[in-house]
This record gives structure tokens, C-alpha cells and sequence, in this order.
């Protein structure tokens, strides 16, 4: 089912054929390295948002930022998995949502675990208590997105995820546009779009904004083998590959989700990824990846901007 009539970036008031770009950066709060990566992107880099991660350990550092930094675009990055195997977190909800918990006392390392041991209630709750923990820390979220994408791996889930957003007016990470990028990707079915389109023209009228389409494929790509991985080669080759999918893109709203850090001598203790995820931040404060966005033309926004254009929309 192809999507027809005006992209919900022409709705939201961009110009016909413009390719608008939202450039979030994932996993804030769940590391000092990885709040360190996001804070110099913020500082002198493309991507403009990014979104946090409340059962983890570096939250406060993180909140404690945002603060001094009022108009900062920054969500929940809804979590529901605890995937590294000796660097873990629990639920925020603690007992009320034992089928979150695993045998180790922190939240499943899978998504399939959680799809199979949690009922959509505990996960209601769950991220419900996450938004709690940020309005008490004075930390009010523009929009909301899934970590590791678990709030769409069950309709359950990603329903409760959607009334969340609906109920107290919070952008939610939605592709619910023509979905180019994903279907190249995944292969969706021609159902499961239609599913999708259905969803985002009922996140619309509920006042919210809705993606175009979503590129969420770097945390894939794998560093060439041989390629030297000092700062130069790293960041040359993530500019290339961003450059390349990014001319891929149809005109619309496109969220590009990405993991920038700063990793210390810690982080391989955490995970392995260090390497791609400081090519991450390294791309983003590219001056060349600047310039070629500037010189194709892209339009850099945050949901900030998104929600205030759909509040003036039709």
C-alpha cells in the first residue's frame, strides 16, 4: 500500500520534496562515556537530539545537563531490556512488574524475553514509572521513542507505547509515512505497512506529528575488516556510509538514530561496540558531513520543532 497525498513533512509545514532530517543520538544516561559523546555532538556537531534512557546509571549527569541547557530536544528512550552482561539495570517499577525481571534481579537482556515473559500491563507501568522519574527530576521529555525497539516487537506493547503519547500529548517515535527506508530494510509486508500508515494517521489526529519514515540501520554496519580504527579511518568511513543512505532518502520527516560516545578505558567493560559508536560521534562532528548536508539540501530539525509546527497545522 503506497502512501498517497502530502508527506507529513509537507503537512507540517516544509515545502514539497524537502528531505527533513530528525538526527537523534540513542542511550543517554547509560554511561558517562556515552553522555560524554551526545554533550559534544550538542555542542559542535549535526545531531540535535537525543534521548535518555531513565533506569540506568548516569541518568542524573545527563538530566543534570539538560537543565543548564534549557530547549535542548530531548525524550525518553523508553527501556525495557538490560542487554550487556556485566553492566545492567532494573525496572524503575521494581516488584509491580516481575514479568520484566530476570532471574538476575535486572531487566531481560532480549527483546524476545520480554515479549515472552512480560504482560502489556507491566510494561504500561514500566514506562509510565520512567516518565515519572523524569517530570520528577524536572525533566519534562519531547517526545518518546523504544530502546532496542521492543515497545513494536508486540501490538500490545506498541499500543500501550501510542496511548502514552496520545494520553499525555508526547510526540512518540512512529514511522507511520511511506516508509521507503524501512521497507528497503525489512522487507515489510505490504499488511504490515498498511498497519503502520493506519497507526500514524491516528497518532495525527490526535495532534502528535508522525514520521515519514525511519533510518535505523547504523547500529548494523560493521567496521571493514583491516580498516585501521584509529580516529581518522573511523571517521571517514562512517561519513561515507551516513552520506550514502542519507542520498537514499525519499522527501519526508526521517528520524536517523544513531549511538554517539565518547568511550573511556571503561567502556569495552560495557560492550564491545566502542568503535562504532565513537564513529558515530566522530561523523556527526565532521565538518565535510555538515557540509553535505548543508549542500544536499537537507532540512536539520528535533521533535521540539515538529510538535510546535503540528499545534499550527490543519
Amino acid at each position: 500500500m503506497a502512501q498517497t497525498g502530502p508527506t507529513y513533512a509537507e503537512k507540517l509545514g516544509w515545502k514539497k520534496g524537502e528531505r527533513v532530517l530528525i538526527l537523534h543520538m540513542d542511550d543517554a544516561g547509560m554511561s558517562y562515556d556515552s553522555n560524554a559523546g551526545i554533550e559534544r555532538v550538542l555542542e559542535n556537531g549535526a545531531a540535535r537530539s537525543l534521548s535518555v534512557m531513565m533506569p540506568c546509571p548516569w541518568v542524573p549527569e545527563i538530566v543534570h545537563y539538560l537543565t543548564g541547557h534549557p530547549g535542548t530536544d530531548a525524550g525518553l528512550h523508553l527501556t525495557l531490556t538490560s542487554e550487556w552482561r556485566e553492566y545492567r539495570w532494573g525496572p524503575l517499577a521494581g516488584a509491580a512488574v516481575p514479568g520484566l525481571i530476570d532471574p538476575e534481579g535486572a531487566l531481560w537482556p532480549g527483546v524476545g524475553q520480554v515479549v515472552a515473559h512480560a504482560t502489556p500491563e507491566e510494561v504500561d507501568r514500566e514506562i509510565r514509572a520512567q516518565l515519572m522519574r523524569a517530570e520528577k527530576m524536572g525533566f519534562h521529555p519531547t517526545h518518546l521513542d523504544s530502546h532496542m525497539g521492543t515497545l513494536f516487537a508486540n501490538q500490545a506493547f506498541l499500543e500501550k507505547y501510542v496511548r502514552l503519547g496520545i494520553e499525555k500529548q508526547i510526540p512518540v517515535m512512529f514511522p507511520g509515512g511511506h516508509d521507503t527506508y524501512i521497507q528497503a530494510d525489512t522487507r515489510a509486508t505490504p499488511e504490515r505497512l498498511a498497519q503502520m500508515q493506519k497507526l500514524g494517521a491516528q497518532l495525527w489526529d490526535a495532534g502528535l506529528p508522525v514520521l515519514d519514515d525511519l533510518h535505523n540501520t547504523s547500529y548494523g554496519w560493521r567496521i571493514p575488516a583491516g580498516m585501521a580504527r584509529d580516529d581518522a579511518h573511523l571517521q571517514q568511513w562512517r561519513v561515507e556510509r551516513y552520506e550514502e543512505t542519507l542520498e537514499e532518502l525519499k522527501p519526508g520527516l526521517t528520524m536517523v538514530i544513531m549511538h554517539c560516545t565518547a568511550p573511556t578505558e571503561v567502556f569495552p567493560h560495557i560492550s564491545n561496540s566502542g568503535d562504532i559508536r565513537k564513529a558515530d560521534m566522530l561523523a556527526m562532528l565532521d565538518p565535510g558531513f555538515q557540509a553535505f548536508l548543508k549542500d544536499k539540501g537537507f532540512v536539520v530539525t528535533t521533535w521540539k520543532e515538529a510538535a510546535e509546527r503540528r499545534k499550527r497545522a490543519q
